[in-house]
């Protein structure tokens, strides 16, 4: 499932496509005399229309900004939308149970724009995704491998606000298996939440783009780790961190950010080592003795692998408890989750301050690696794969 910017683009690059191959006549109307008729591919006007069309859904979506947002929706229509989804779902085994806190629920309507019966759905999926995937079971032991290079790891200190840091190098990529690589992402995606501050539920992510070419991205791999990101871990992002990115990523930046929401807009920051304005973004998000010094910071420690084994394999041990806790609704009885009908249009009211279409995509809904680019291709061979 791709994002819907990706779909709306994907769309228009398939008309350019399919009119490629046509050509047709444009006769001289009006002009110089004796100017010939010239043959002008489609594809050229499409261009065209492309910008305008990106142009006219930018503005579409502007025009609702504000709706769907925290603050039209008030806190006893937040609940009474929680329950009802409660409801919607029924009695869940354990785990699933503790995953479906009022915090979660909240995340899910947040990303759906408080639109329960889209919320509902969404969830859903994600519940029947951990219920095969076991996303909580997974061990260092099981990945060690594809962190050797620290293409992807947790830093050992937090922002100025107590969110969990994920550092990624896109040019660090070190494995071919895209089962692998998508295993590990959801690892670290599984670690960072785990320590998450109890009043925290959003993460940064900080990507320096250090080595970082072309060859290290794979439209079709990206749209799977988007998959993952955006459908099963919304509303995560807190920040995120594009460290010495390529030039060309402002302008592309500049084409997606009308489709994002305000709010969404200022989690990405671009942050170049010989600006001096850029220092002060990480000033203000981090402690500067702590942050390490590939990002500006005073700690030139550096990523040791064995080191941060030894900190995982502490997390897992911490892994099974954060899942075992004190719930209420642990105690309900183990259900069939292929009776969750995906499909079903529930009854679900959507009445109030809710829905709204044409609407800015939500965080759920960006800012993954498909954007920011933490995909790679093989280091031999050149077969694609996710970082």
């Amino acid at each position: 499932m791709g994002t819907p910017i990706l779909e709306k683009l994907e769309k228009l690059e398939k008309l350019e496509n399919k009119a490629g191959s046509e050509k047709y006549i444009l006769k001289n109307k009006g002009g110089v005399k004796g100017t010939p008729n010239f043959p002008v591919s489609r594809i050229d006007c499409m261009r065209r229309s492309k910008e305008t069309s990106i142009k006219a859904m930018s503005a579409a979506l502007k025009k609702s900004s504000s709706n769907g947002s925290d603050e039209s929706v008030t806190t006893e229509e937040q609940q009474a939308k929680i329950s009802e989804i409660r409801k919607l779902i029924g009695p869940l085994p354990e785990k699933l149970a503790i995953y479906c806190s009022d915090a979660a629920i909240t995340r899910y309507l947040k990303a759906r724009n408080w639109n329960v019966k889209k919320a509902t759905k969404m969830l859903k999926e994600t519940l029947k995704w951990r219920a095969e995937y076991k996303p909580e079971e997974i061990r260092w032991e099981e990945v060690a491998h594809e962190a050797e290079t620290g293409k992807i790891y947790r830093s050992n200190y937090i922002d100025k606000h107590g969110r969990t840091v994920l550092v990624m190098r896109p040019s660090c990529q070190n494995t071919k298996s895209t089962k692998g690589q998508i295993r590990y992402l959801v690892y670290c995606m599984e670690n960072a939440i785990l320590n998450l501050p109890p009043d925290k539920e959003q993460m940064v992510w900080l990507i320096d783009f250090n080595g970082y070419n072309l060859s290290h991205t794979s439209v079709k791999v990206t749209r799977e780790t988007a998959h993952i990101l955006q459908d099963h871990y919304p509303e995560r992002l807190g920040m995120a961190i594009l460290y010495n990115p390529p030039k060309f990523f402002e302008p592309f930046w500049k084409v997606v950010k009308p489709f994002l929401e305000p709010k969404t807009q200022n989690k990405v920051k671009f942050v170049y080592s010989d600006d001096p304005s850029s220092k002060k973004i990480m000033e203000e998000l981090f402690d500067m003795e702590k942050l390490e010094s590939a990002f500006g910071g005073n700690d030139d420690s550096g990523f040791n692998i064995s080191k941060y084994a030894e900190r995982m394999r502490e997390d897992d041990k911490r892994m099974p408890a954060f899942w075992t806790r004190g719930n209420p609704q642990s105690a309900e009885p183990h259900v069939d989750l292929n009776s969750l009908d995906l499909n079903s249009d529930s009854d679900a009211s959507d009445n109030g301050k809710v829905d709204s279409s044409p609407s800015h995509v939500s965080d759920s809904e960006t800012l993954s690696p498909s954007e920011s680019v933490i995909v790679t291709k093989g280091s031999d061979n050149g077969s694609t794969e996710v970082h």
